[in-house]
């Protein structure tokens, strides 16, 4: 009870205590860039790293994650990870799924009881909103590069970093350098900026720049590049097929870009690359990728951290102590999500003490890590104020700037018929909506299908996975009825899905339908989601993509069916590969 009651008051002194509104620029800290930083000589850093205990040093080399909402003092992983914060065994927090407010409340808590300050982490690749309620949700990073305008992707990432700091995170684990340059990848897609490299690069170093120099760390990945796989990370292990050649000559080149841009960390992928490595060792505990190719090839000077340790890629169930060793060994700093903190905690310490990994090692690590800690001290407060809290997650302005976004990136890769626009009084009798899903989901679609409904008299349906049979006639004879026909994609990449893309039933339907529909009936394809759903469907004469199934882009594709938004965004990809 005491600690909280201490966290109580220290939460009350610093709210009414700080007035100073900190922004980056106002510090002596204007260089962001990985070059700057951790060529700093540090006598304070210096002294801090003979102080500290092994045990302190390999806690600043982990980073745990909690969920982003309060569930109570008594929740299990709460106490524990409140015992690992205060006993230093963790140096960093990743937040996942929880509320902009309860995350504010747990950052100033543990920042508060830790003996050092806590890299406070998440994957923002869209912003806040992919981890927390009540901060602004932007497009993914295909629909950034369709926009074709990095000032804009400059200022989307400042927005994101205005709202990271509101809530006192540090670190953001984007972008997402990987070239997607397989259309059948499951996980990257449009995470990615597309399979341009000149593009890739002007994005991301667009990214980078507004992140890092509005005072969070930008985290380029998935070293040395997750693009032309076909098996998700999540699930299983991805094996990249690239000789060295090929990787120079596009997947490194956005992370050469990245490092040569100053970007200050770098995470490390799943996978493997057996024609560097010449095993199916994955890349994330792989000294050949972590330590001679990135580290001392490309010059890398920042934090390399792993992609997560839960991962079933590497993760198996019983191997967290070796692995976590193995990710030491490797060349990493920062070790991400470990399933248990304590079982990777207690196998570095027992390497170090058994000779396998030396101190010198763990010592380069946690020098860049306090020298990372020390640039972020250079520009906020070590607690962020609740009071603001609301004024700063989501401004009107951001909530704008991702309209914008969404807009300018409307791609219309063909109108064969010219179909589009559809107007309101060019339809004569019912348009057929129906809504194509990958997974089950009975909300799916329902804001768009009230979009749709505003500006015609619309029939919807659903076609998932599980349709019937008397599902897919029921389709055909309402299509033959219609005056127009539209079919609404929302396959997109998500964790763990393992696919993307429809199945054969749906493909055969979708094929049928457009040959059973004459030429001069509207027969429009929408995806909001991947574009390379084109791929399987090259007879179908409108094809419309947002990459994104977020309100805005259903809106946006509404807009750009009736006539009123024109769509101007350009295709980041190559198709038909």
């Amino acid at each position: 009870m005491k600690k909280y009651i201490v966290f109580s008051f220290c939460l009350f002194v610093f709210l009414f205590a700080s007035g100073d509104d900190h922004t980056f620029a106002d510090t002596g800290y204007r260089s962001w860039q990985a070059q700057q930083i951790f060529s700093r000589t540090s006598p304070g850093i210096d002294k801090e790293l003979r102080n500290m205990s092994l045990s302190d040093k390999v806690g600043q080399m982990i980073i745990a994650q909690i969920e982003g909402r309060y569930n109570g003092s008594q929740d299990k992983n709460y106490l524990v990870l409140d015992r690992l914060v205060t006993e230093g065994k963790i140096g960093g927090i990743m937040f996942l799924k929880g509320s902009a407010f309860s995350a504010a409340m747990l950052a100033n808590h543990f920042q508060s009881i830790a003996p050092r300050h806590l890299l406070m982490s998440a994957d923002m690749e869209r912003g806040l909103a992919m981890r927390l309620n009540g901060a602004t949700q932007f497009p993914p990073n295909m629909a950034v590069a369709a926009a074709r305008d990095p000032e804009l992707a400059t200022e989307m990432a400042r927005a994101i970093a205005k709202e990271a700091r509101a809530v006192g995170l540090d670190q953001n684990y984007a972008p997402t350098v990987d070239l997607n340059i397989n259309p059948l990848n499951p996980i990257i897609n449009t995470r990615s900026f597309g399979d341009d490299v000149p593009l890739t690069i002007t994005m991301s170093n667009a990214i980078i720049e507004g992140l890092q120099s509005s005072g969070v760390i930008a985290t380029a990945k998935h070293f040395p590049g997750h693009g032309d796989v076909t098996v998700d990370s999540h699930i299983s292990l991805p094996v990249l097929q690239a000789d060295r050649t090929r990787l120079d000559n596009y997947e490194l080149k956005p992370f050469k870009a990245a490092v040569e841009k100053g970007v200050i960390s770098v995470m490390v992928g799943h996978l493997a690359v057996p024609k560097i490595t010449g095993s199916l060792e994955p890349a994330s505990v792989s000294k050949t990728i972590v330590t001679d190719l990135l580290r001392r090839e490309l010059g890398f000077k920042g934090l390399i951290i792993t992609d997560a340790l839960n991962m079933n890629a590497l993760y198996n169930g019983s191997n967290l102590a070796d692995i976590s060793v193995k990710a030491v060994q490797a060349g990493n700093d920062l070790l991400l999500f470990p399933p248990d903190p304590e079982v990777t905690h207690r196998a570095v310490m027992k390497a170090v003490e058994e000779g396998l990994i030396s101190e010198n090692r763990i010592d380069a690590s946690v020098r860049r890590i306090l020298q990372t800690k020390e640039w972020l001290a250079g520009s906020r407060s070590k607690l962020v104020d609740l009071n603001r809290l609301a004024r700063n997650e989501s401004p009107e302005s951001h909530r704008e700037l991702s309209k914008r976004i969404a807009e300018r990136s409307v791609t219309l890769i063909r109108d064969n018929n010219r179909s589009l626009p559809l107007k309101t009084g060019s339809v004569s009798g019912n348009v057929l909506n129906i809504i194509l899903q990958d997974k089950k989901n009975g909300d799916t679609g329902s804001e768009y299908m009230k979009f749709l409904d505003r500006f015609y008299p619309v029939t919807h349906i659903r076609i998932d996975p599980e349709t019937d049979s008397n599902g897919y006639a029921n389709a055909a004879d309402l299509a033959s009825k219609s005056s127009a026909v539209i079919l609404t994609s929302y396959v997109q990449a998500l964790s763990g899905s393992g696919t993307l893309r429809l199945t054969e039933k749906q493909q055969l339907f979708i094929h049928s339908l457009n040959n059973m529909t004459p030429k001069n009936k509207p027969f429009i394809f929408v995806s909001l989601g991947t574009p390379y759903l084109i791929n399987y469907f090259p007879e179908i004469p409108t094809y419309l993509c947002t990459y994104s199934s977020n309100e805005m882009s259903e809106e946006n594709a509404v807009n750009a069916i009736r006539g009123e938004l024109k769509p101007e965004g350009l295709l980041p990809v190559s198709l038909h590969r």
